[in-house]
C-alpha cells in the first residue's frame, strides 16, 4: 500500500473521493450512509468534556503561576474581541462592495414562514435575557450537569476553578494532579482509536451531502456562496496570515501541519469533530498546556471568525434581496448585536441560522423571514464557516502563546518544518505526541 494511503490524511482524501462518486452514482445508497458521519461526530463529542477538563486542570496545576494563567485568559478575550470585530467589518464591506442580493427583488410576503419556525424559537431563547442571561448560563446547575450536557464553556469554568484550587493546595494535591495527567493520556489514546474511524465518518458525511443536494444546488444563490468563500480566504490568508507572521511563523506551514483535521472538518462541517486532535497537535508543537487548554475551548464560543463574517454578510444580503434600505444606524446595530449573539452560537441547533435570526430581531428594518433565502445554501456555507473558525482558533492559540512567551519556538519550527520525528502521520497513534505532553515552553 502506498505511504500516502497509510496516513490519516490519505485515507480521508480517499474517503472524500469515494463519497462524492457514491453520491453521484448511487444517491439513494449514499443518503443512507449519513449515520456514519453522525456516529463519528458523536464518538468524538463523547470525550470532549472530560478531555477538556483534564487538559485545562493539568495545564493550570502544572503552570504553577496563577497570575500567568490569568494574563493568558485576559489576553485571549482581548484578542477574540478584536479579531471578531475585524471579521464582522469585513463581511459588511464585501456585502456592500459586491452587492450579492441586489436584483433579486424578493417579496418577503411570498416566502414560506413555516420554514423558520424552529429557528425563530431557538433565536428567541438565544436573545432572551441578554448578556446577563448568557453569563449566568456559563454557571452549570451542578458539576455533573455540565459534563452530562457537554457544555464546553461550563466545563471550562469548573476546570479553571478546580485547576486553580489544585495549584493552591500544593504538594498535597500532587496525587490528584498525577491522576488527571494520566487520565488525559488515556483519553488521548482513546481518541487515537476513535480517530482511525475518521475516513468512515467522512465517507458517510460527504456521500449523504452529494446524494441529497448534488453539486448543482450551488447554482442557487451562488454569488452569495462564492463571496462568502472569498471573504473567508481573504480573512485567513490576509488577517490570520499577518497575525502568524507577526508571531514568527508561516501560516502555510501551519495549515499543512493541520491538514488531516482540516480535511475532516471539510467533510463533516463540524470543528467539534477535531477539537481533541487539534489540542494534541498544538501541545506537540510546543505550546504550553495551560494556554492550549484555555484558548482553544474558549475560542470555540468566543472566537468564531468565519461565523462573524457570515452574520454581517448574510444580513446585508437579505436586506439587498428584499430591497430593504438600511441606514448607518442599522449597520452599527448589526455589528453591536453580532458581537453578543455570536458568543452563544456553539451548541445551538442550526446555530448559523439561529444566530442570524437573533441578530435580525434587533433590526426591525430587515425582514427576518428573508432567512428562508439562505437556508438552501447554508450547508455549503457551513463548510467555510467550520474551516475558518477552526483555523482562527488555532492561529489565536499560537499568537497568544507567542504574545505571552508560552511557546517553544525551536520545537515549533522543527515540527512545522517536518524536522521533528516521528511525524504525526508516521506515528502509531495519531494523537499521542512524539514529544512530552508537557510543553517545554520558554518562560
Amino acid at each position: 500500500m502506498p505511504r500516502f494511503l497509510r496516513s490519516l490524511f490519505g485515507q480521508v482524501v480517499l474517503a472524500l473521493l469515494v463519497g462524492v462518486l457514491l453520491g453521484f452514482a448511487m444517491p439513494e445508497l449514499a443518503i443512507k450512509l449519513k449515520p456514519l458521519g453522525d456516529a463519528f461526530i458523536k464518538l468524538v463529542k463523547m470525550l470532549i468534556p472530560v478531555l477538556v477538563f483534564c487538559v485545562v486542570v493539568h495545564g493550570i496545576a502544572g503552570a504553577g503561576d496563577l497570575k500567568r494563567v490569568g494574563r493568558v485568559g485576559i489576553k485571549a478575550l482581548i484578542y477574540f474581541e478584536a479579531v471578531t470585530t475585524v471579521a464582522l467589518i469585513l463581511g459588511l464591506i464585501l456585502a456592500f462592495w459586491f452587492q450579492p442580493g441586489v436584483g433579486m427583488n424578493v417579496d418577503p410576503k411570498a416566502l414560506d414562514a413555516k420554514l423558520m419556525g424552529a429557528y425563530a424559537e431557538n433565536a428567541g431563547k438565544l436573545t432572551s435575557g441578554g448578556t446577563v442571561d448568557f453569563l449566568m448560563k456559563l454557571i452549570p446547575t451542578t458539576v455533573v450537569h455540565a459534563f452530562a450536557t457537554g457544555d464546553v464553556l461550563q466545563v471550562l469554568l469548573f476546570a479553571v476553578l478546580f485547576g486553580c484550587a489544585l495549584a493552591l493546595v500544593g504538594e498535597r494535591g500532587a496525587p490528584v494532579a498525577n491522576f488527571i495527567e494520566t487520565m488525559s493520556q488515556v483519553l488521548f489514546k482513546t481518541m487515537g482509536i476513535i480517530i482511525r474511524l475518521a475516513p468512515l465518518g467522512v465517507l458517510g458525511a460527504i456521500a449523504f451531502t452529494v446524494g441529497k443536494y448534488g453539486l448543482g444546488s450551488l447554482k442557487q444563490l451562488g454569488m452569495l456562496v462564492l463571496l462568502f468563500y472569498g471573504a473567508v480566504l481573504i480573512f485567513v490568508f490576509g488577517v490570520l496570515g499577518l497575525i502568524m507572521r507577526l508571531a514568527g511563523f508561516s501560516l502555510w506551514k501551519f495549515l499543512k501541519y493541520l491538514r488531516e483535521e482540516l480535511a475532516v472538518v471539510f467533510a463533516t462541517t463540524s470543528s467539534d469533530s477535531v477539537l481533541p486532535q487539534v489540542m494534541a497537535k498544538l501541545r506537540r508543537m510546543g505550546v504550553r498546556d495551560s494556554t492550549v487548554g484555555l484558548v482553544i475551548p474558549t475560542g470555540y464560543s468566543f472566537n468564531l471568525d468565519a461565523f462573524s463574517i457570515y452574520i454581517t454578510l448574510a444580513a446585508v444580503f437579505i436586506a439587498q434581496a428584499t430591497n430593504t434600505p438600511i441606514s448607518m444606524t442599522d449597520l452599527l446595530t448589526i455589528l453591536a448585536v453580532s458581537l453578543i449573539t455570536s458568543k452563544g452560537a456553539h451548541g445551538v441547533p442550526g446555530s448559523a441560522i439561529v444566530v442570524l435570526a437573533a441578530t435580525l430581531q434587533a433590526i426591525p428594518a430587515i425582514p427576518a423571514i428573508g432567512l428562508v433565502l439562505v437556508l438552501s445554501v447554508d450547508w455549503f456555507m457551513g463548510i467555510a464557516r467550520a474551516l475558518g473558525n477552526l483555523i482562527g482558533n488555532c492561529v489565536a492559540t499560537v499568537a497568544i502563546a507567542a504574545w505571552e512567551g508560552d511557546i517553544d519556538r525551536d520545537q515549533a519550527h522543527a515540527v512545522l518544518d517536518g524536522r521533528a520525528a516521528p511525524t504525526v502521520d508516521d506515528s502509531e497513534d495519531q494523537l499521542v505526541p512524539a514529544l512530552p505532553l508537557t510543553a517545554t515552553a520558554k518562560a
